[in-house]
């Protein structure tokens, strides 16, 4: 399909308002929008920067199946 290239304002509620090109006939069309917005991240994800308790649990932390879903087992 080829490339319509048009011009459109967005407000400041985030509407858009718009010219197509005459060649564009009427009807529905998907748009896709490319800008400065879209940016890749800065920095990488890393799994290792996510926070993490890694202290003892005490006794009353049990995680048995037995004990988290008691007599029904599920």
């Amino acid at each position: 399909m080829p490339s319509v290239r048009i011009h459109i304002h967005v407000a400041p509620d985030h509407s858009i308002t718009g010219v197509a090109p005459a060649s564009l006939p009427p009807g529905p069309h998907e748009v896709v929008l490319q800008g400065p917005y879209v940016t890749a991240p800065t920095v990488p994800f890393r799994v290792a920067d996510i926070p993490a308790d890694n202290g003892p649990w005490d006794d009353s932390v049990s995680l048995r199946r037995e004990d988290i879903y008691g007599d029904a087992g599920r």
